[in-house]
């Protein structure tokens, strides 16, 4: 058994010194024990590492026994061993299995979260604060989309070594999961080192990636949060470096932000809101307004938008902007654009019957909303049978982002209301990637431009330049305009001499509700509010 482990035989170990065997892996520290032990107790055991007669390493698990004299000096020491390698090897596998990432080499989020603990202890004994940077690499999912994920595992090797190398050997990177890191800076003397590592960061992230022989650019967004400034525990960083991300990320991505109570707030604010959500259709909370659309050339209204409102029995009325962006997040969205849709062609219905036969409602439909699995759209389709209503009487808003993240479910919903004649207003065009692609690829009705353009109309201005392109740019593809925040005279002028079809903005009305639009529209009422 002797010779099979170590490769010597017999003659060639016999009388020889044991410690010939034994290699410079152990400290000091631990021969001293061992001596001790034997001479206090005449036994000890304990892994010990060895050599074989190749000169390979291997681990034994070392028992040592003294037999003595009568006297009781020691007669000699009895040594037995076993080849443990093996086991220390799996246990060591097991170990790193457990606590690094398989494809990068980082720790993962296990192995975090007990670096982050021993750093707050480590905090608490020194006094010195740390920052906890939380990362997560900007429109990854589209690398793995669309050149599989094996080119998405490159990148995020090749990620991680440049997240490395923007660090001290002191702090510690890790990947939590999918495109999220973590990096724990610690012994912070001067907080303007964290400034300088998130920008070398962001600057070596953003660098081009050869994945094969395509070129590929992804950037990062990263939250920042400090301890003990920002929070007092594990979940509490965890917690504000998410929401630091987020922010950088809803900036416009390639960017960092800190973490401020003002966030931690508005996430508090974000949780009640859908807590109430989820009660307010049931106890019809919200409310349908209507903000006319007008026909520049003649002044006439037979287009209306259906805008959301929440009447909180609390808070008053919380604007779209608070509540649908939480809708969204937790898809009540597709709920609460049903229970729209629903009023909104009840209503169309009315007008058509009573103030012209041609009257149409825009009615704004989320992504979340294309992209749920649920046939919605085939309900609003029942919907409108059942009340006798053509497709024409309803126009579905969307913005750029749906049609530039375009599954194939949300192609053929958008096929399907085309079959169905309801037409497709762009909302916000001007601006995002206003892609004239989409626009050939896609039956765009209406083209709506943003009122960012608008707002600052003034003859010979770059705003009316941008207008008039692109007013003859849509009707040359068969589209109508609508310009979006009209709220002057002189506004209405020059978008009405530059061809634009539709004015819509608080120089004719704000948002009203149907009752008040109702009056609006009847005979007896201002019909020419282009020349009012």
């Amino acid at each position: 058994a002797f010779t099979q482990i170590t490769g010597y035989t017999l003659d060639e170990v016999k009388d020889s010194n044991p410690n010939t065997f034994h290699v410079g892996r152990q400290s000091q520290t631990v021969f001293d024990e061992m001596m001790e032990s034997l001479n206090a107790s005449g036994h000890w055991q304990g892994e010990r590492w060895s050599r074989r007669k190749n000169g390979e390493l291997y681990a034994q698990w070392l028992t040592f026994n003294t037999a003595y004299n009568r006297d009781g000096s020691v007669y000699r020491r009895v040594a037995l061993f076993s080849d443990i390698t093996g086991r220390k090897e799996a246990e060591e596998l097991i170990w790193k299995q457990a606590n690094f990432d398989t494809l990068t080499g980082l720790p993962n989020r296990s192995m975090f979260q007990n670096r982050l603990a021993q750093e707050i202890k480590k905090s608490h004994r020194t006094n010195q604060p740390f920052a906890l940077i939380y990362l997560d690499l900007d429109r990854f999912k589209e690398v793995n989309d669309s050149l599989g994920h094996d080119m998405g595992d490159s990148l995020l090797i090749e990620a991680a070594q440049r997240l490395n190398s923007c660090v001290r050997q002191t702090d510690s990177v890790a990947r939590l999961g999918g495109d999220e890191f973590t990096v724990i800076m610690t012994e912070l003397d001067d907080f303007k080192s964290v400034e300088r590592v998130t920008q070398d960061i962001l600057e070596k992230l953003s660098s081009p990636y050869q994945l094969g022989i395509e070129t590929v650019y992804v950037t990062a967004s990263i939250g920042v949060t400090l301890y003990p400034n920002d929070a007092g525990n594990i979940d509490e960083l965890l917690r504000n470096s998410d929401q630091a991300m987020y922010a950088a990320k809803n900036q416009g991505r390639n960017r960092y932000r800190y973490f401020t109570q003002s966030m931690q707030d508005a996430v508090q604010t974000r949780i009640t809101i859908a807590k109430d959500l989820r009660s307010a259709i049931i106890e019809q909370q919200f409310l349908v307004h209507y903000q006319p659309i007008v026909e520049l050339a003649t002044g006439s209204i037979h287009k209306a938008e259906a805008l959301i409102r929440w009447q909180h029995p609390e808070r008053g009325l919380i604007s779209p902007a608070e509540f649908i962006p939480v809708a969204e997040e937790t898809g009540l969205i597709v709920d609460i654009g049903d229970w729209v849709f629903h009023t909104a062609i009840s209503q169309v219905a009315e007008w058509r019957k009573f103030h012209h036969p041609d009257f149409q409602i825009s009615i704004n439909k989320s992504p979340v909303q294309f992209n749920n699995q649920k046939a919605g759209h085939r309900k609003w389709l029942d919907e409108l049978k059942h009340l006798n209503l053509p497709g024409q009487s309803v126009c579905i808003e969307i913005t750029e982002g749906l049609l530039l993240d375009a599954t194939d479910s949300v192609t053929d919903k958008l096929l399907v209301f085309r079959d169905a004649g309801i037409q497709v207003s762009l909302d916000d065009f001007g601006t995002g990637y206003s892609s004239l692609s989409y626009l050939k690829k896609f039956d765009i009705d209406f083209i709506k431009i943003d009122q960012s353009f608008v707002r600052n109309l003034a003859p010979g201005s770059d705003d009316l330049v941008l207008c008039e392109a692109i007013i003859v740019m849509a009707h040359k593809l068969g589209m109508k305009v609508i310009a979006e925040g009209v709220e002057t005279a002189e506004q209405c002028k020059l978008l009405e001499a530059a061809g634009c079809d539709y004015g819509q903005g608080y120089l004719f009305s704000k948002p009203i509700s149907a009752e008040a639009l109702d009056a609006f529209l009847k005979p007896n009422s201002t019909t020419n509010l282009a020349a009012s």
